[in-house]
């Protein structure tokens, strides 16, 4: 028998795993979703959804999987008024930051297997990086559908333990910033240099695009990768060279590292 899922809330994150669902094989009966917007229902319905509603009165009944897609803040809410919907049988996946499982579960019912998932914003065009963890009442089925659902929008690594999730959240979860950020400032330094804006600005965004389409494909760690561009004595060793003298791999480290701590904070926030 077909898998069903439903989705609480059909954001932007929603979207994108429905979207990749539908474009690997599933079809839109086997998917539902509801959300307070009428908008956001009417963009599934564009893509072929019927099961659709702003309240979620006998939505969530019987399906395999539901991901709660709404915002931390409105996450117990949202999951004490489906959890009569809820038994041992269906599995709830929350890609809420921040959220315990102890917490999930107070809210979803003490019988609700759980998973919990740290996705990435380039989860929208089909490029995120998911972490999963999963509680030991999670079957291999209900891990293996949620495995679907978040590669449907990228790539899935899964993580031994749920505290993990914060170095996720450090790494990849916030990574996106990190990049965006030395996109910004190399752009800028090519427009000091005299550059136009949009060159500079396309000139960085290629190659940063180009970087980690080698990383991905070569069998060379990104070490040696980095050592290939760089000829002794060359252009490439001095710009290393002004990175190491100002610190460049401590001040990275120091940045992910403090983006962990406040996230095990946040964790315990919601706790």
């Amino acid at each position: 028998m077909s898998p069903q899922i439903a989705f609480l809330g059909a954001g932007n994150m929603a979207s994108a795993m429905i979207n990749g669902l539908i474009a690997e094989g599933f079809s839109p009966k086997q998917l539902r979703a509801s959300d307070p917007s009428a908008d956001a229902l009417e963009n599934l319905r564009g893509l072929g959804l019927s099961q659709l509603s702003t309240v979620s009165d006998d939505l969530f009944a019987g399906v395999d999987l539901v991901v709660a897609a709404v915002k931390p803040q409105v996450m117990p809410t949202a999951l004490a008024s489906i959890s009569s919907q809820l038994s041992a049988e269906t599995a709830l996946l929350s890609i809420a930051a921040g959220i315990p499982i102890e917490s999930l579960q107070r809210s979803a019912g003490c019988d609700v297997p759980i998973i919990r998932c740290m996705p990435n914003t380039p989860a929208m065009i089909g490029l995120g990086a998911s972490a999963l963890f999963a509680q030991d009442a999670v079957n291999q089925e209900q891990r293996a559908l949620a495995e679907r659902v978040t590669n449907a929008a990228g790539m899935t690594v899964w993580v031994e333990r749920e505290e993990l999730l914060d170095a996720v959240t450090a790494v990849s979860g916030s990574g996106p910033a990190y990049f965006f950020a030395l996109i910004e400032a190399i752009a800028k330094a090519g427009t000091e240099l005299g550059l136009d804006e949009d060159v500079a600005t396309a000139l960085t965004l290629q190659t940063a695009m180009g970087a980690a389409a080698l990383a991905l494909r070569s069998e060379e760690g990104v070490a040696k990768l980095r050592e290939n561009v760089t000829s002794p004595g060359g252009t490439t060793e001095q710009a290393l060279r002004s990175l190491k003298a100002s610190q460049f791999d401590e001040v990275i480290s120091d940045a992910v590292k403090q983006c962990a701590q406040r996230a095990s904070a946040l964790g315990k926030e919601f706790g």
